[in-house]
């Protein structure tokens, strides 16, 4: 009896967890300005190249001027991406939430989407890259472009009718999270190695 008591509790929650994000959703999607979709397409399909492209520069320049910290930087900032989008894919598989497009036919999908839903891999991917590099490089004009770039990317998966605002805020969450927790390790190891 406790079991279905719990099991008809936590399907009440679902469900009314579930309004205020379709909501939001087709606020977002159904409101959009279409002569946008292009440069959302754009900001969305940014993620690859940007995400790939800052490690990956920034080990280069560290490479460049053979200067040990800069390295490990880029090194720290791409071990965040790859922890974030490991910890993403996970969550996309075991919690299996479809897209918004299939299980609502209203939402007008713009782009193309295969995975599950939860939680966004484009979010996680933005918001990790955009913390880790922030952590790095703390200047305004590197923090301020990049949690710029990485909310759009966020809004424009809502916009394109490929996710949930939860998807969004949970990307949100564990790419941010990811590169905090990665920025406090590296931090410890390295204060461990100088003491050694």
């Amino acid at each position: 009896m406790k079991y279905i008591f719990l099991f008809f509790i936590s399907l009440n929650l679902n469900i009314s967890a579930q309004n205020p994000d379709i909501d939001i959703l087709k606020s977002i999607n159904l409101n959009r300005n279409k002569k946008l979709d292009n440069t959302f397409i754009f900001i969305s399909n940014s993620i690859v190249p940007v995400s790939v492209g800052v490690p990956i520069g920034v080990l280069g320049v560290g490479f460049l001027k053979q200067d040990s910290t800069i390295k490990n930087k880029g090194v720290y900032i791409g071990a965040s991406l790859l922890i974030a989008a490991g910890i993403t894919t996970g969550l996309k598989y075991s919690v299996k939430r479809e897209r918004p497009f299939v299980t609502y036919p209203v939402i007008d999908k713009v782009m193309n989407a295969g995975s599950p839903s939860f939680p966004s891999g484009h979010t996680s991917d933005a918001f990790a890259t955009a913390t880790s590099l922030s952590l790095a490089f703390p200047k305004w004009y590197i923090v301020a472009p990049s949690f710029v770039w990485a909310g759009s990317v966020g809004y424009s998966r809502m916009d394109l009718g490929v996710h949930y605002s939860s998807d969004v805020l949970a990307g949100a969450a564990i790419g941010a999270g990811t590169s905090y927790l990665c920025f406090k390790a590296n931090k410890w190891l390295h204060e461990r190695h100088r003491k050694k």
